[in-house]
């Protein structure tokens, strides 16, 4: 087993070589232009999840598509990359998918050796697992894909009454729709600012506002922000006011807040029940009926 950990470092060692050797022979487009434009734009700055792509090539790249494909279509990760806002590509997304499946699989393969030197279970037992565990980073970050998505949405929705109140007051001041959302993007930190500021980017590149926001309501995953959206879109294509508009908008996203928050409030009501009836209760009859029983004993045995 030793012989043969080291054989295969030493195989991934020259394997890495080679392509490293091969890429500095003949770089590709992105590796020419970063280094000119890296201190105007440092997001060309490659992140770290993308480190095992640029080392080990292509192929890496063909197995990870292949593996995130059989888990979900790449316009599902897409889309969810879309609506949590990130830059991320669906390619790269697969890439960090791959490597925690690796991370899984090693953790796996690992506890299988402890596995066999202590008890020596079937084999098949222990392929199973690490077929698990390959699965299971997959899914592990697909899930937290999801959780990132539900978090960002969940502060788009808190944040927006205030941001519709904002954007109100500024179009009241006498601010075009387009400077409002600039001056909402500048002094306002968050989920829905960011998303105010890619509306922004689409305008400043050449898109109108209207498609812009509805761009937007078709990415975002949160229905208060969808129809905010459209509701300033409809009013700044047929010129209706926009502050009766976004002020209904904040009005009626506080209202469904706080009916959520009734209905979550009586779920809670009675998931509260479950330790009263099933702890305090019994301890509560416990209590009450242990003097008369230790009463009764010493009766009869007097």
């Amino acid at each position: 087993m030793t012989g043969a950990i080291v054989a295969a470092m030493f195989t991934t060692g020259l394997l890495l070589v080679a392509d490293g050797w091969r890429r500095a022979r003949r770089p590709s487009l992105a590796d020419r232009v970063v280094p000119y434009v890296r201190d105007v734009h440092p997001s060309a700055d490659l992140p770290a999840s993308r480190v095992i792509d640029q080392l080990i090539g292509p192929w890496w790249r063909r197995l990870t598509r292949s593996i995130g494909e059989s888990l979900g279509s790449n316009a599902a990760i897409a889309r969810r990359l879309r609506r949590c806002a990130s830059d991320e590509t669906v390619e790269s997304f697969r890439v960090r998918q791959a490597t925690w499946g690796a991370i899984g699989l090693a953790g796996a393969v690992a506890t299988s050796m402890v596995a066999w030197s202590v008890a020596r279970p079937p084999v098949v037992v222990l392929l199973l697992w690490c077929a698990a565990g390959l699965i299971g980073g997959c899914l592990a970050c697909d899930q937290w894909l999801s959780s990132r998505v539900r978090s960002h949405e969940a502060r788009m929705r808190v944040e927006f009454p205030t941001v519709a109140d904002l954007l109100a007051l500024s179009v009241a001041a006498g601010e075009s729709p387009v400077a409002s959302i600039d001056r909402v993007s500048r002094v306002s930190h968050g989920a829905l600012s960011l998303e105010l500021s890619r509306v922004l980017a689409e305008v400043r590149a050449g898109a109108t506002v209207v498609d812009a926001l509805d761009r937007l309501a078709a990415r975002t995953g949160v229905m208060s922000v969808a129809r905010f959206a459209e509701a300033l879109a409809v009013a700044i294509d047929r010129g209706t006011p926009l502050i009766d508009v976004l002020h209904a908008q904040a009005a009626d996203v506080r209202e469904q807040a706080r009916r959520e928050l009734i209905e979550s409030g009586g779920r809670r009501e009675i998931a509260m029940m479950v330790p009263v009836v099933f702890l305090i209760l019994p301890v509560t009859i416990a209590f009450a009926f242990f003097p008369g029983l230790a009463g009764l004993h010493l009766s009869s045995g007097g």
